[in-house]
């Protein structure tokens, strides 16, 4: 660091619910969000949803005195919704869109088209190099029967492969977002377990908000009780992470939610609830070992864990896949069907010709509209069937892909598993001693 004394950071991360035309009161909402961001003065927000161009242009023209650096970044039909604004200058910027979105014709829920993705931005803090890292996973409609749960899984993977190998060399690594994963689930015990974040609310010394940091609560107006299902007080999907190094270490003084509508307010800011993280940079000495270093049985247990975690969400993503062949042979048969039609109607043209010392015109048996009807209705299944192919099959490629990825991990780590766990023949050498070494050539020879 700079200099040997500890550096507060402030982040903030919200999901803005900022889609025009569909999200209510957003224009009145943003107003409320730039005073406020404004006024709290924040050094890092990463904003999520934040779909209007003109919504973002808003933000950054009201933020421009206390956060002179910010990018959108751009993705999907519609964009994908992530912005960082800073008070450190932006040096570099890299994003990634996941493999799988969702389904296009799931019209309704519309995630495809906002091409869901992690952004991360370069910066320098205090002379440390910070990696900060905005996203939004794919969102869940139904637990019980969770029909995205594949593909928020792969997404979570291609996540944490992404910070993992862009993180490298970095001082300070910060990741803020929608998860929209409960903190048991599979996705951010993935996240976690493998980039070895921290989470803001868990490691917390102080915490102002709902109980068990939930982030889309029940008091929320925007809010209604089927999209919480059983969970009837909220869910907790929004995260602050965060990761230290040698060079500096990281403890999160204090951490908000925001409870439903805001003082003075008769609106909140969006349906989610905002998180405002109190962050401490500690200056160590990287020539110095402090802290114990972890003892072979506690790596062991890791690499176990992890073993566990890449089986549970492989035996997710083969789910995926299956799913995805079911609908690419749905595809083919549809396909199918328009070819048969389009065989009937050749025909049916061919009728007239078939009648010897006929004019086609006067022999015609099939009304014209009928005929131009049978034809659009091929046209259309075959056009239907073709895109739909074409989909399912780009899906079942990445779901398998990120099931080779996954399987070449799991050899690896049971590789270092075994390289730990020492062999019952070793124990039994170590056992018989110079005294058995008789014995033991004996039993060799037999």
């Amino acid at each position: 660091m700079a200099t040997n004394e500890s550096v507060p950071l402030r982040v903030f991360s919200l999901n803005c619910w900022g889609l025009r035309y569909i999200s209510k009161n957003r224009e009145e909402r943003m107003v409320m969000l730039g005073d406020k961001l404004s006024r709290e003065n924040h050094d890092i927000v990463l904003l999520q949803e934040l779909w209007s161009e003109t919504d973002f242009l808003y933000l950054k023209k009201t933020l421009s005195s206390t956060h002179l650096h910010s990018y959108h970044f751009k993705s999907g039909v519609i964009g994908s919704g992530l912005a960082v604004f800073s008070r450190y200058r932006i040096l570099d910027v890299f994003f990634y869109r996941f493999s799988v979105n969702g389904y296009p014709y799931m019209i309704h829920h519309g995630d495809w088209f906002g091409g869901k993705a992690v952004g991360m931005v370069q910066m320098k803090i205090n002379g440390l190099m910070a990696h900060v890292y905005v996203t939004h996973l794919h969102a869940e409609y139904c637990r019980e029967r969770d029909v995205y749960l594949p593909h928020r899984v792969v997404q979570a993977w291609e996540l944490q492969q992404f910070i993992r190998h862009t993180s490298r060399g970095a001082d300070l690594v910060i990741v803020g977002g929608d998860f929209n994963t409960h903190p048991q689930d599979l996705g951010c015990r993935l996240v976690r377990a493998y980039t070895g974040l921290r989470d803001s609310y868990s490691e917390t010394d102080a915490f102002d908000g709902c109980e068990d940091g939930l982030t889309l609560i029940a008091k929320n107006p925007y809010i209604s009780a089927k999209e919480l299902g059983p969970f009837e007080k909220g869910i907790r999907i929004d995260y602050i992470l965060f990761k230290g190094s040698k060079c500096v270490g990281v403890k999160c003084e204090s951490l908000s939610i925001t409870q439903g509508s805001c003082p003075g307010s008769a609106i909140p800011l969006s349906d989610h609830e905002a998180l405002n993280a109190q962050l401490l940079l500690l200056p160590t000495d990287p020539n110095s070992q402090k802290g114990e270093p972890e003892s072979s049985e506690e790596n062991t247990g890791k690499l176990a864990e992890l073993v566990d975690l890449l089986t549970e969400a492989r035996t997710e993503v083969k789910v995926g896949v299956h799913g995805a062949e079911r609908q690419r042979h749905r595809a083919a048969r549809t396909g199918a069907m328009g070819v048969a039609l389009l065989l009937l109607e050749l025909a049916m043209a061919a009728v007239p010709w078939l009648v010897p010392g006929s004019s086609a015109a006067a022999t015609q048996p099939f009304p014209r509209g009928s005929f131009c009807l049978l034809g659009a209705l091929c046209f259309c299944l075959l056009l239907l069937a073709a895109l739909l192919w074409l989909f399912h099959s780009d899906e079942l490629k990445a779901l398998r892909s990120a099931d080779d990825h996954m399987r070449l991990a799991a050899a690896s780590l049971l590789e270092q598993l075994r390289a730990r766990t020492p062999t019952p023949t070793t124990h039994a050498a170590d056992e018989d001693g110079p005294a058995n070494q008789d014995a033991g050539s004996t039993s060799k020879e037999d």
